[in-house]
């Protein structure tokens, strides 16, 4: 599905858009001061109520956040709440008492807001709800497979954020305020962005085609660097494969010491956990898009479907054709695992 880069802004110049913020413990006081002071200083900026929010809980009751501050709310979620924007920010998913009623009631209010917003974790209430089906969604690296694997009609990316339609989602962290600085940009212009950014004494504001750098971990609180750069390039270049003495030289280590750290860290040699990686990579395309197979393949640096399908078959065991037609069987199969009539 191709990503949209640029929707256009979900009210007039002169319109406040008001904003339904949604936190659920733990909550992070780094998240959600990046979006409210983002939403402050557009107001300050143009002297005028541009946007206008109000904190929801799951319940009325105070939420604790992360840093164990207690965080007064204006209510619990009902479906009377009416919003332009509704943004749920959780630093982790935690199921609750009672949270089928809660993801029934975003269903509801997102239904009728205008833009839907995920920060951090707040995405997998989000996709409970069957708010990201179809849609580009980024998702932190921490928790970025166990997301895949349940929910497989979301269109999982590592990049720090992602503007998809109405729909925006950010990994958390200081990207909050890069994602947030894109939506003011996109409502109300980019020099007002511009100006926040520089009253936050920010750098560039990175954009949707920024990738989270994922650390590897090779020991309790231990990264290997290289190891770390080494696998930062092999996601880079996907499409364009870089050669192992390639990646040695841009990592600074010969080919020797780094064919070394993969087979400590890894037990693979670098070229094969990087085709590894692009055969991966390609599989969720293949159970994700509706993109050929020769296109796949090409997006994933092979020359050739022939080429393609070969290695592929030797990796997984079954051709990306066959592959992709047991995903589908499998997806059109009705509980109790019978196939239909």
């Amino acid at each position: 599905m191709p990503q949209s880069t640029a929707p256009a802004a979900i009210a007039t110049p002169l319109a406040t858009i008001r904003i339904a913020l949604v936190v659920l413990a733990p909550c992070s006081i780094l998240a959600l001061g990046g979006v409210i002071d983002c939403l402050r200083l557009a107001n300050e900026q143009e002297g005028r109520l541009l946007y206008q929010w109000q904190i929801f809980g799951a319940d009325d009751r105070p939420l604790r956040t992360s840093s164990g501050i207690d965080l007064p709310v204006d209510g619990g979620l009902t479906t009377t709440v009416q919003c332009d924007t509704v943004l749920v920010l959780s630093d982790e998913f935690r199921a609750f008492g009672g949270h089928p009623l809660f993801v029934s009631t975003l269903a509801c209010v997102a239904r009728n807001a205008r833009r839907v917003i995920g920060v951090q974790q707040g995405v997998w209430w989000l996709a409970l709800s069957g708010l990201l089906d179809g849609y580009r969604t980024s998702i932190n690296w921490e928790v970025f497979t166990a997301f895949a694997e349940q929910f497989e009609r979301v269109i999982p990316t590592q990049n720090v954020f992602e503007i998809d339609r109405n729909r925006v989602t950010c990994a958390g962290g200081l990207a909050v305020v890069d994602a947030m600085l894109a939506l003011i940009g996109q409502d109300y212009g980019a020099d007002l962005a511009e100006r926040i950014s520089e009253h936050l004494i920010g750098g560039p504001p990175r954009t949707t085609v920024d990738r989270q750098r994922i650390p590897y971990v090779t020991g309790p609180g231990e990264r290997h660097p290289k190891l770390n750069d080494a696998l930062h390039l092999m996601e880079s270049n996907i499409e364009e494969p870089l050669t192992t003495d390639d990646i040695a030289q841009l990592v600074g280590v010969s080919r020797r010491q780094l064919e070394r750290i993969f087979r400590q860290h890894l037990d693979a040699m670098p070229s094969k956990y990087y085709l590894g990686l692009r055969l991966t990579k390609a599989r969720t395309q293949l159970q994700r898009s509706s993109k050929s197979v020769l296109q796949i393949g090409l997006a994933c640096g092979f020359t050739s479907a022939a080429h393609f399908s070969n290695v592929y078959r030797d990796f997984f065991g079954v051709t990306p054709r066959e592959d992709r037609r047991n995903y589908l069987n499998r997806d059109a199969m009705p509980e109790g695992g019978q196939s239909a009539a």
